[in-house]
């Protein structure tokens, strides 16, 4: 596996310098974790390809990501997940965990293993974010010692966030909280 400054995206990746930075962030922080928890090797790839494909269509027009992703309901800014997970499972990926991480990462999934759960917590303590730096610091640092709980804190930070800035509370994201709190 190569290492976070060396990662290779899809030849159909729609991804600007900014974008690709945050990837090698995500993918550098769910390494972190890999290492310090011990994970195997199926897992642990599993993890790593969930992070370096999460985004990978996210600057890509929205027409084409309502296309890829079949849906004219939702904003497109929530479509590059079931986006990616098509254009990956078009050429060949299969393996259930990543696709279902990459798929749901914006909103959630209340049928996640850890993989899912491990790229929706990275994804939004990455450290180039720059709201909430200690707090998303000190979560980052505790996802080895307690991952489920620093999972709830995570859905928790996102959901009253969501609540505070009146944005949409999605069918998923609710099924999520309801599996964990």
């Amino acid at each position: 596996m190569s290492d976070a400054a060396s990662i290779e995206l899809p030849d159909w990746a729609v991804v600007g310098e900014k974008r690709r930075a945050h990837i090698v962030r995500v993918v550098t922080v769910l390494m972190s974790w890999a290492d310090t928890l011990s994970l195997g090797d199926v897992e642990r790839r599993a993890w790593y390809d969930a992070g370096r494909w999460h985004d990978a269509l996210r600057d890509a027009p929205d027409g084409a990501l309502r296309e890829l992703a079949g849906d004219c309901e939702r904003p497109a800014e929530m479509l590059h997940g079931p986006a990616a997970a098509a254009m990956l499972e078009r050429h060949g990926e299969s393996r259930e965990d990543v696709l279902s991480a990459i798929r749901w990462h914006t909103v959630g999934c209340a049928a996640w293993g850890r993989a899912g759960r491990a790229l929706y917590m990275a994804d939004y303590l990455e450290p180039g974010r720059k709201f909430s730096v200690a707090d998303r610091a000190y979560l980052a640092a505790q996802v080895p010692n307690d991952f489920d709980g620093t999972f709830t804190q995570v859905v928790r930070h996102r959901l009253e966030w969501t609540l505070r800035e009146r944005h949409e509370l999605y069918p998923e994201t609710v099924a999520l909280w309801n599996t964990i709190r």
